[in-house]
């Protein structure tokens, strides 16, 4: 089997000989380099699995040889080595396309699990059961982003609309990275209630308060090794912003009622509808959390931006409903494509998958017409463009209706699932899913 070989790259001898000995001890072939010359001359002669360089170097900044290896060698993860307190920078040096970041004095644990992670990306296949449907450029260069984003650590904020499938995306980056051998575990911040946060995230310890009867490992703990997504992360109160940011910062966790912190070794990926840069700036969320979960962020584009896509989303959409209930797939005229593209969805793919669910249970001789997709009448102007965006919080206002007229379904058939379901006119399976992004299972 042939040997991995890593570059390191800092001024300071005792810092390179520690890195040596621990790499060595991995059975990682080390060639060491103390100035940023010598790191390149070994670059143009030799093949690396890994580099690790220290941000403050004799002939040059960490920076630019980070953006360096980007441009020539690409598929070469590299990790800078930071000064303790020093984020700032080592943030900088995610979004110009570190892999990871590990501070001084270096921490030997934390060092071989970053290097095991770094060391898979050789053998990760950028794969995914999940697929972005669409021949948009905009869904093409999401495609790429996503590909790009699986290969580093970067805590990555997903920002969208409710529907355009943030979660998803999560997915695919967790699962086309070196982490998708280990769990991806999703959390609704605002379906869990605020006394049970801390516990649900950080776990407890047994009596520490009234029904904890046992030892309890939070979602950290469950996410460690892979990646832990925070949906609808605006929902956080306060308190629990602050202690996010210290677990985000630390890498540790320290369950209530315990005494010691315990290393997690987790990946942060963080999404909501709400716009979060303005929450900030009225301080309705911690600035210094948004900028550490907002290294990078990744928006998804409403499906109004991209309605040539719609044709082969319908037949995406009505294929794996057919397929899941076991008929056949409906025939899709023209002019029920074209009804489909003049409306603008403010609940985006998710609003368009609910319509041909119905439409399919309506339809008859296995043909949707127009009458069975039952929508609002057309809403792009004259002038074949949406409508402008007003000052009204729309996501926010939809969110609220969607609430509204589910629990009213619920409440007429006493929480029977299955009759509000047939009451609303969908699906068992999209009600439960509703039921989940609201927080209401």
């Amino acid at each position: 089997m042939p040997r991995n070989n890593a570059l390191i790259v800092d001024d300071e001898p005792d810092i390179r000989e520690l890195l040596e000995i621990t790499l060595q001890r991995m059975g990682i072939e080390c060639y060491s380099a103390p100035d940023l010359r010598t790191a390149k001359n070994f670059l143009k002669n030799g093949k690396f699995n890994l580099c690790l360089t220290d941000m403050r170097l004799p002939d040059g900044d960490g920076l630019e040889f980070v953006s360096y290896i980007q441009s020539k060698y690409p598929e070469l993860p590299v990790a800078v080595i930071t000064a303790h307190g020093n984020i700032e920078t080592a943030i900088q040096a995610l979004k110009s396309g570190a892999f990871d970041f590990v501070t001084k004095p270096v921490d030997l644990a934390s060092l071989r699990v970053l290097v095991q992670d770094a060391l898979k990306l050789t053998d990760t296949k950028n794969t995914s059961n999940r697929k972005l449907i669409g021949r948009s450029g905009i869904i093409a260069n999401l495609r790429e982003t996503i590909v790009k984003l699986a290969r580093n650590q970067a805590p990555v904020y997903i920002s969208g609309e409710s529907g355009v499938g943030k979660e998803m995306v999560a997915r695919m980056i967790h699962e086309q990275g070196p982490r998708s051998s280990h769990p991806f575990i999703p959390v609704n911040c605002g379906a869990i209630p605020h006394d049970l946060l801390e516990s649900e995230l950080f776990g407890h310890k047994k009596g520490t308060f009234t029904g904890a009867d046992a030892d309890k490992k939070g979602l950290f703990h469950a996410a460690d090794g892979g990646t832990l997504f925070l949906d609808e992360i605006a929902e956080l109160p306060n308190n629990m912003q602050v202690k996010l940011l210290r677990a985000i910062q630390e890498k540790k966790v320290r369950p209530i009622g315990a005494q010691d912190e315990f290393p997690v070794n987790v990946r942060i990926l963080s999404a909501t509808h709400k716009d979060l840069s303005e929450l900030v700036k009225k301080d309705q969320f911690r600035q210094d959390l948004f900028y550490r979960i907002n290294v990078i962020e990744l928006r998804v584009p409403p499906l109004r931006e991209r309605m040539e896509d719609i044709p082969l989303l319908v037949e995406s959409i009505t294929q794996r409903i057919a397929r899941e209930s076991s008929i056949p797939a409906p025939k899709i005229t023209e002019s029920v494509l074209d009804k489909l593209k003049s409306y603008t969805y403010p609940g985006n793919v998710r609003e368009l998958e609910n319509i041909l669910e119905r439409a399919m249970a309506l339809c008859e001789a296995g043909e949707i017409t127009i009458k069975d997709l039952n929508m609002p009448e057309t809403d792009i102007n004259d002038t074949g463009e949406a409508p402008k965006e007003s000052g009204v919080k729309l996501e926010d206002y939809l969110v609220d209706i969607e609430r509204k007229v589910i629990l009213e379904a619920l409440e007429k058939c006493r929480w029977n699932k299955t009759a509000a379901a047939r009451l609303l006119g969908i699906s068992f399976r999209a009600l439960r899913y509703r039921l989940e992004k609201l927080g209401l299972n």
